[in-house]
Formats: structure tokens, sequence, C-alpha cells
């Protein structure tokens, strides 16, 4: 193979190394090659819009009525027996929708000013929010 006379006066000459400045370790040199990931945060935002939430049910008036007995029975034997299985609705933090939740549990309170159920576990579950007790 023929070599370009256009380098020839430097070709021979050996590495530099800097008097004043260390060298690169090894580890960071290779680093300089690394992939470079330009859309930082893009395969999150592909795994969040890809996870799947539920919309929330209406319940009929009937439907709402029967939870408000149920809930004044609840407030009414909580000295008793203050066990019961809730499911009810949460919403996501993140995106439009939520999910559906079943807790089993003792109930603490019976909030009819708030309108909410706060479980002895300190969850607190607004009434429009739950869609059965058992």
């Amino acid at each position: 193979m023929e070599r370009s006379h256009e380098y020839d006066d430097i070709i021979d000459l050996p590495h530099h190394v800097s008097a004043e400045r260390p060298q690169m370790p090894m580890l960071d040199r290779a680093a300089q090659f690394s992939p470079f990931a330009a859309l930082t945060g893009y395969d999150a935002a592909i795994e969040e819009t890809a996870r799947l939430t539920d919309a929330k049910r209406e319940l009929s008036e009937g439907q709402k009525d029967a939870i408000g007995l149920q809930l004044a029975a609840l407030g009414a034997r909580l000295k008793s027996d203050p066990g019961v299985t809730v499911t009810y609705f949460e919403s996501d933090s993140r995106k439009a929708g939520g999910a559906y939740r079943t807790v089993t549990g003792d109930v603490k309170k019976v909030d009819a000013y708030l309108c909410r159920l706060e479980m002895r576990s300190g969850l607190t579950i607004p009434f429009d929010d739950i869609i059965s007790l058992a």
C-alpha cells in the first residue's frame, strides 16, 4: 500500500503527552464513545402512555341510595362490628382515569360531614368513589 506524502513530516513523531495535564483514565476515555441518549425519558413516556386506566363508572340513583343506606348501617354498628369490604375507584395521579380497588379492613369512622369513609389503616375513601360495600 502506498503512503500519502501529505503527512510524511508528522507520521513518525512520538505520541504527545502533556506535562501539565494528567492523562484521562481508560474508563473515562471509553465513555466518550458510549451511545448518546438523545431522547432521555422517551421510553418512560411511551410506557406511561401504554399503561391502561379504567374510566369511572357512574352509579344510578338507586345504587347511590343503596350505598348510602349501607354506610348509615355501618356507622351505626361500628362499635360492635367495624369490618367491611369496600370496592372503590382510585383516580390516577398522572393521567385520566384510574383503577378500581377492593380493600377489607376495619372502619374507623363514617364521616357524613366530609362524605368519606376512614379506615383504621389510614386509607380515606370518598363516598362518591365507593361502588360496593360488603
